[in-house]
């Protein structure tokens, strides 16, 4: 008899070790599936947890000869960093992405320019976009 309850509880055991494996895949095929939060210039405060993905969509055109780039003073390292950049597939826009590192706040300035050199801001037709991050 005693065999049989020690059988029962590692049987137990493996089942719900199972289930929770199951729903942690599941979740992560859902973050998967979801993709990262997208942010637009319309949004100035962006809250996140460390860990987290997201991406800023800034409107595009290559052929200006202007592009989008972290401006000065750049974001706290220690809260967010930058992993990439890509094209929207259907259209003229940009997706700048980042990762939350962990928690913390700070900014993150975008400008858009053509030299991007000091003072990149007081180019003609240069733009800037000003969030604050949040990280919990």
């Amino acid at each position: 008899m005693e065999n049989s309850g020690i059988a029962r509880g590692v049987r137990t055991l493996v089942i719900v070790v199972a289930v929770a494996a199951l729903l942690i895949a599941l979740h992560s095929v859902v973050s998967q599936l979801s993709g990262p939060e997208v942010y637009g210039a319309g949004d100035t405060e962006i809250a996140v947890s460390a860990g987290d993905r997201f991406s800023v969509r800034v409107a595009d055109d290559p052929a200006d000869g202007y592009r989008w780039t972290i401006a000065e003073p750049r974001p706290d390292p220690a809260v967010l960093k930058a992993v990439g950049r890509r094209a929207a597939p259907d259209g003229p826009e940009r997706y700048l992405d980042f990762e939350a590192v962990r928690p913390g706040r700070t900014d993150l300035r975008l400008l858009r320019c053509r030299h991007c050199s000091a003072g990149g801001a007081q180019e003609p037709g240069a733009r800037t976009l000003n969030f604050r991050v949040r990280v919990g």
